[in-house]
């Protein structure tokens, strides 16, 4: 797979110029923070809470060099309801930023697609892939949507965000396979949503079969919630 994946480090930081999501994702910590911050008077989210909006006083704002930023973790900002202009406003001061390294997350990568010639090499481009079932707790693409588009994608630079972990089938190892990510990111659901969770000892196989292929960067395991 990918060489010298240790190239991007950790993420440290956050930026979130487009904020909001559509994808109605019933595990989604972000939903529930964004009320928290509205709440308490914080913008974008007093006016918008979660839905779509564009933060323009972000763009304007410092960006710290020589970390790995998490572009927008407060939404997708490669839904289909984003506008083109917004995305491009984002990837413009990316690209005038060479000191420092963007991480992107959807589960919509046919949208990098359409910005594939815009994205510079300080970005590493990431899919959230937690399962290759289809289990209908998202309004995103099926799963098997998002490894086919995400494969379709010729950039240096991805990422495979297995998190919150669900159960898969034993092709889902193949599709990590296939992607060849230089980072894969694999962890359990930390807000008792009792998903339809795999046994850890089918997480263990998992790990095992993508450790050594990957930079395995491994967050919150434990047994799936219905193991004594």
């Amino acid at each position: 797979m990918g060489k010298n994946p240790r190239e991007f480090g950790e993420i440290t930081d956050s930026w979130n110029p487009i904020t909001g999501c559509l994808h109605g994702c019933v595990y989604c910590w972000a939903r529930n923070y964004a009320k928290r911050l509205a709440s308490m008077g914080v913008e974008p989210y007093k006016t918008w809470v979660f839905e779509p909006a564009l933060a323009e006083w972000r763009l304007r704002g410092k960006i710290p060099e020589g970390r790995l930023i998490f572009v927008s973790d407060m939404g997708d900002m490669w839904g289909d309801w984003v506008p083109k202009e917004w995305i491009e406003s984002v990837l413009k001061v990316v690209r005038s930023k060479p000191r420092s390294k963007f991480f992107f997350l959807t589960k919509n990568p046919k949208r990098y697609l359409e910005f594939e010639n815009r994205f510079s090499d300080n970005v590493m481009l990431g899919v959230t892939l937690e399962t290759n079932r289809d289990y209908e707790l998202t309004m995103a693409p099926t799963p098997r949507e998002r490894y086919e588009d995400f494969l379709r994608l010729s950039w240096k630079h991805k990422a495979v965000v297995i998190e919150p972990i669900l159960d898969f089938d034993e092709e889902f190892i193949d599709w990590i396979y296939d992607i060849s990510p230089k980072v894969v990111y694999i962890g359990y659901d930390n807000y008792g949503n009792k998903l339809p969770e795999p046994k850890i000892a089918k997480t263990q196989i998992l790990l095992e079969a993508l450790n050594g292929t990957t930079d395995l960067r491994i967050k919150t395991i434990r047994k799936a919630w219905y193991e004594n």
